[in-house]
């Protein structure tokens, strides 16, 4: 039997076919495959914005674009520095891992972009705004308390935050947004909001993103049911302050937490993030219908592997976005790209100092390479991605430790060890929450090439670590690393330069060039289930 459906899906195969020709083809998920988490979106004319989050990195609050909800290009951070305390400076045995800032709400308002993120680390909510996104120029407005996983919400003239975990709260702001409004609007709209998907809830309902769409209040929320998975919530009321009636909007491969956008023809999309092993925490795009004013997820659903979307060139990850970038170190300013481990401490770095090289020079003694400063990070990506670098050590001193490594709790590098004045290749992993030594061999040249190469297919997650000492022939050191993503850490693994001193500070090495590779897009990509 022929139906209206099955000839929508030949009609649509067959433009798709002609698409092909001219070198279109149809968009897939995952959207961008690397970590780019607790994703805010919203359209403003023909220009999509994102926000994400970056916890313990700086700068942080990363903004992405984008023209058709595929390719995403990062065009800037909210903030050089969230916080300057102990914990973000990486000082006195400090640290903010897996905290930092986090889940934002981006809006336009009366001319000006907002977004705003809460952090743990600085015990506040933060709110940053501008005229121009595109050239950020942010300025900041902070309050205490931290209001967890909040939405900024603008309504006839006066400003409110959705917020909690459970209970879902709704408060008013100061016009300024100086803190919360003495008198205002403060009050649980939705008690429980984890009911609708059951009793047995692992995760209570979080992740708030309030739209207003033709005249009803849509809340999206997230829970995650005990022996389940992460599970979008949509609850929708006739007044902002409810009452609100509830339901479980989708449940597939643990994709959820985000936000609904439409395009300017009127279609309608959610853009989520699905767990997904070492590399993080990934962006799916999902198609979205309207039904008795509710909106419907995805495919019978299904988040699909597909898109309606017709682009020209959709990379897996994203080298041609800046969300990831090579680098050889000419440019007076550092890309978008890299980010920080905590803040860094600027007069010990340099791309001055020896033109056409990053120079990291150490300025205290460390324990290890969780707590070393000036560490300078970039995401990892699927499906395989690998990063090469040409490092010059010839001013390392007794006790420093410089190369190449995978940052997360579990973390591996490889490098080059300086003991009085003998120098070492040695390749470290994590195991148990220790670090070993796997591999050592005497190093006897002042510059060595090391690669790490991360395969995430099939949810693999395993590295290996090579060095060259001519940067023809790469030699495997030591056994490959099992990455692991834990929630202390709450980030996908980053390729990382390091230097760090653990006997006298002062030494440095510089890096010539930072080299990334990656597999061509959605090669033995994540399948999702039928």
């Amino acid at each position: 039997m022929i139906t209206i459906r099955s000839l929508a899906l030949v009609f649509i195969s067959l433009a798709c076919g002609a698409c092909a020709l001219l070198g279109e083809t149809n968009a897939k998920n995952p959207i961008i495959w690397a970590d780019v988490p607790d994703v805010s979106i919203m359209r403003v004319g023909d220009t999509y914005y994102m926000s994400s989050t970056t916890m313990h990195m700086s700068p942080g609050l990363p903004i992405m674009k984008s023209h058709n909800l595929v390719n995403w290009t990062l065009i800037g951070y909210a903030y050089d520095t969230l916080v300057d305390n102990d914990e973000m400076n990486l000082s006195n045995g400090q640290d903010t891992y897996g905290r930092g800032s986090w889940a934002s709400s981006l809006r336009f308002h009366d001319g000006w972009f907002y977004v705003s993120t809460f952090s743990a680390t600085s015990g506040k909510t933060h709110i940053y705004k501008t005229r121009d996104i595109e050239n950020g120029n942010w300025q900041e407005i902070a309050f205490v308390p931290d209001l967890h996983d909040h939405s900024l919400f603008f309504e006839d003239g006066r400003v409110y935050m959705v917020y909690g975990n459970g209970d879902i709260h709704l408060v008013e702001l100061e016009a300024d947004f100086s803190g919360i409004k003495a008198g205002g609007v403060n009050k649980v709209i939705i008690p429980n909001a984890s009911a609708v998907a059951g009793d047995n809830i692992m995760l209570k309902a979080e992740g708030s993103q309030l739209h207003k769409i033709n005249g009803k209040y849509y809340l999206m929320t997230i829970t995650w049911p005990q022996d389940g998975m992460r599970t979008v919530l949509v609850h929708r009321a006739d007044n902002l302050s409810g009452p609100y009636e509830g339901r479980v909007a989708l449940q597939h491969q643990g994709i959820a937490q985000g936000g609904l956008v439409d395009t300017p023809n009127g279609d309608w999309y959610a853009m989520l993030f699905g767990d997904r092993g070492a590399v993080g925490r990934i962006p799916y795009l999902v198609p979205v219908t309207w039904q008795d004013g509710w909106p419907v997820f995805g495919i019978d659903g299904k988040v699909p592997q597909t898109l309606d979307i017709s682009v020209g060139n959709q990379t897996a990850g994203i080298t041609s976005s800046g969300i990831v970038t090579s680098d050889e170190f000419n440019e007076s300013q550092l890309p978008l790209a890299w980010q920080w481990n905590h803040n860094p401490d600027n007069n010990h770095w340099s791309l001055t100092e020896r033109r056409g090289y990053l120079r990291l020079t150490s300025s205290r003694v460390d324990k290890n390479f969780l707590q070393a400063r000036n560490t300078l990070t970039q995401r990892t990506f699927g499906p395989m991605s690998s990063a090469s670098i040409l490092l010059d050590v010839a001013a390392m001193r007794a006790g420093d430790v410089a190369g190449l490594g995978l940052l997360q709790k579990h973390y591996g590098y490889i490098g080059v060890k300086q003991e009085g004045d003998k120098r070492s290749l040695v390749m470290v992993a994590t195991e148990d929450d220790i670090p070993k030594e796997q591999e050592s061999l005497p190093l006897e040249q002042n510059k060595v090439y090391l690669k790490a190469e991360a395969d995430f297919r099939n949810l693999k997650d395993t590295a290996q670590f090579y060095y060259s000492l001519n940067g023809k022939e790469w030699i495997a050191l030591g056994e490959p690393l099992k990455m692991r993503y834990t929630l202390p850490h709450f980030m996908g693994y980053r390729f990382a330069l390091f230097n760090f001193a653990t006997e006298t500070p002062g030494g440095h090495v510089d890096v010539d060039y930072f080299h990334l590779k990656e597999q061509p897009a959605f090669t033995n990509g994540p399948e999702l289930a039928k």
